[in-house]
């Protein structure tokens, strides 16, 4: 067999698992719109226990135990961690509660401006270079946000807080040497003591809705398992794609939330909300652009063939 067929079939099954991952982030809603009569921190706290304990099971099977107890010997580093952790329980918790107060079409208007806040994020934190088109795409952005705040008399708190929250995620994730199994693992691990003692707390009041229906008990365990599995599959997808690959397939979350939001869901549209998202659109359509000729002008110079899909 060739080195570029061998090339070839990683790069399918990167996009595979690209699409496994992308696909069930996206179809998040239908999950945890399920929880009817459940409160979002009550979800919340679940997921963390349950994560976690899952993750146990398959850390053990994969026999990935070493980087974390290397990162749990040097507490130190754990601040950063910590960080992480507090971060993307807010973003979880605040999901689900834009879900189950149906409010899908903010949620997927943070995720599409995620990137976009990346790019904002390296350029005020890390002083990172923006290129141009970048410019006007985070200005076209800002143009959305100014347009719902102006118009529709409220600020989108549920997507800038899903953005910022997980796009400063990425910029502490980044400065943790921690592959994603592991980092979500420590960083579950982190929240157990908080989650547990919320448990006991909510079952002390009455108010635990855990063994009180077996169909409920089944999901608020099935979410930690659900948290997991799409981590996996993008870890699978990001050692056989380029970033820039997996740049344009992230979008693939939020469009699915979207059409949930509105075929599903049935949720109401506004003229000045759809303008909001035409106006995010073009701007990650700019974005992309120029992040797809940034990379690829280096890998296949004039004369050259590019170079194969997965990294």
């Amino acid at each position: 067999m060739s080195l570029q067929s061998s090339n070839d079939r990683e790069a399918v099954r990167g996009v595979g698992f690209g699409l496994a991952a992308y696909v069930m982030w996206g179809c998040f809603p239908l999950f945890f719109a399920l929880f009817e009569g459940v409160p979002a921190f009550e979800v919340l706290i679940h997921r963390i226990i349950w994560s976690c304990l899952f993750l146990v099971v398959l850390i053990t099977l994969l026999k990935r135990w070493a980087p974390i107890r290397k990162a749990c010997s040097e507490p130190r580093r754990l601040g950063r961690v910590l960080g992480c952790a507090l971060l993307i329980a807010t973003n979880w918790g605040l999901y689900i509660y834009a879900v189950e107060s149906r409010q899908v079409f903010q949620a997927s208007l943070g995720y599409f401006l995620t990137p976009l806040v990346n790019v904002a994020l390296g350029m005020l934190v890390l002083r990172e270079a923006m290129a141009g088109l970048q410019r006007i795409a985070v200005l076209l952005a800002g143009t959305a946000i100014a347009i719902q705040l102006v118009l529709l008399g409220e600020l989108p708190w549920i997507s800038l807080t899903l953005a910022l929250s997980f796009g400063t995620y990425g910029l502490l994730r980044k400065q943790v040497p921690l592959d994603g199994l592991s980092g979500l693992f420590v960083e579950t691990l982190l929240l157990l003591p908080l989650g547990l003692l919320a448990l006991a707390w909510f079952t002390a009041s009455g108010l635990s809705h855990f063994l009180a229906e077996p169909g409920i008990t089944l999901l608020l365990i099935a979410s930690g398992v659900l948290t997991a599995l799409p981590l996996l599959a993008f870890a699978g997808a990001a050692r056989r794609l380029r970033l820039a690959t997996l740049g344009f397939l992230m979008y693939l979350n939020p469009t699915i939330q979207f059409f949930i939001a509105l075929l599903v869901f049935r949720e109401p549209l506004s003229a000045t909300q759809l303008a909001t998202f035409l106006l995010i659109w073009a701007s990650l359509g700019l974005y992309s652009w120029s992040a797809w000729n940034a990379r690829i002008r280096p890998l296949a110079p004039a004369g050259t063939a590019a170079r194969p899909e997965h990294r």
